[in-house]
């Protein structure tokens, strides 16, 4: 594979010589080169920017330069990528994509970008691609040239020395199909500083340690990019339903297992979930608005809500403590507040003021605290978007 790189500043693409990229240079997996854009300027300044037509801040960088640098680079049949912050989402998909091409060609822009009929001409001679690092501006393009060039030179055969660290890496498809980060990971001493690496990573048994990583990984994917899979991924065969009178005393025992823990971490509150009888559940499930979750034969979740005034009350929202962690909760609550009535103008719902964790993953939802409901709990409130 071939990459140029074509910038106002080569030196900031030198950490390409480092690591597995420099020793892939020099077995000839990759041909890696950088030309610096002010060689294809006429004026004494080497000027490659100028104030954009219509008026408005910054500068715009100046299509005769490029123009020349792609002319004597010749990139027909190549690949263009304009690094820009207004570009499609850079993302392991995409670089697997660009791995498959021979040459790639890397246009780094400043400034307020590069004039855009840079682009529309480039698009007749080669495949253009508008690539974003993330929702956020940087100086220059150069920043992410070095980020999507280490992704996909990786990709490249013979490039890692042991091919099949690429798939058990973050991103990776699993065998499910899901896109799940990577599991935790742990190498000598077994104990340090008082931590311990998990014994199933001590035991031997591949069979284990291959379900614990699979696990970890459902798990941290659940907790910090639920946006990448979908729950009915992490969990097998899971699926939500309005409730039934005949769930009632599944959902009576799972509530009693699911608000131990709430006790436990607010041991001053009294907690009506684990004093109310099996008639109290058939009561209200009789009268609220309930969703439940069922995986592999059992219930495994379930949620309720009810409109007070204009806001949406959600309540008793509760995940098997096994399967805690996995995203499911986080699926409940949302597919409650899509049940919303019309008239709602707000959804709210209260935790324990000792209970940490609900409270992260509520407000990752859009939750904001609004002070005690009752002493020991926490209000919180989310306005509904107009619909």
């Amino acid at each position: 594979m071939r990459i140029d790189v074509v910038t106002i500043f080569p030196d900031y693409l030198a950490p390409l010589e480092l690591s597995l990229a420099g020793k892939a240079r020099e077995k000839g997996l990759i041909d890696v080169r950088v030309h610096d854009l002010r060689q294809w300027t006429h004026d004494r300044h080497r000027t490659v920017d100028d104030t954009p037509y219509g008026g408005g801040a910054g500068m715009v960088m100046r299509p005769e330069p490029w123009g020349e640098a792609f002319d004597a680079l010749g990139i027909e049949g190549a690949t263009v990528v304009f690094t820009t912050p207004s570009g499609q989402p850079f993302t392991q998909a995409v670089a697997r994509e660009l791995a498959t091409r021979d040459r790639i060609v890397f246009a780094c822009g400043r400034y307020e970008g590069i004039d855009q009929r840079v682009l529309d001409d480039v698009a007749t001679r080669a495949e253009v691609r508008e690539i974003s690092l993330g929702d956020y501006v940087l100086n220059g393009g150069e920043v992410a040239a070095l980020a999507i060039t280490e992704a996909v030179v990786r990709l490249v055969p013979g490039f890692m020395g042991n091919a099949e660290s690429l798939l058990e890496e973050s991103h990776t498809l699993s065998d499910s199909g899901a896109r799940l980060l990577e599991y935790p990971v742990y190498t000598k001493p077994a104990t340090w500083r008082g931590h311990d690496v998990p014994p199933v990573l001590l035991s031997g048994d591949h069979a284990a340690i291959a379900s614990w990583r699979h696990d970890q990984a459902v798990r941290r994917t659940a907790e910090r990019r639920p946006d990448l899979v979908h729950p009915s991924v992490l969990l097998d065969d899971v699926e939500i339903r309005p409730v039934r009178p005949s769930d009632a005393g599944e959902l009576y025992v799972l509530q009693r297992a699911c608000w131990v823990q709430e006790q436990h971490d607010n041991p001053d509150v009294r907690i009506p979930a684990l004093h109310e009888t099996y008639d109290d559940v058939r009561d209200w499930i009789a009268r609220d608005t309930v969703l439940v979750a069922r995986s592999a034969g059992r219930l495994v979740g379930a949620v309720r809500g009810q409109l007070d005034g204009e806001v949406w009350e959600i309540g008793r929202l509760m995940v098997a403590p096994d399967l805690a962690g996995r995203g499911l909760g986080r699926t409940l609550l949302r597919r409650m507040e899509e049940l919303a009535p019309e008239a709602a103008t707000s959804y709210a719902l209260f935790t324990g003021a000792g209970s940490a964790r609900n409270q992260r993953m509520y407000k990752k939802a859009g939750y904001r605290l609004r002070g005690e409901e009752f002493p020991g709990a926490v209000r919180m409130e989310k306005r509904i978007s107009p619909r």
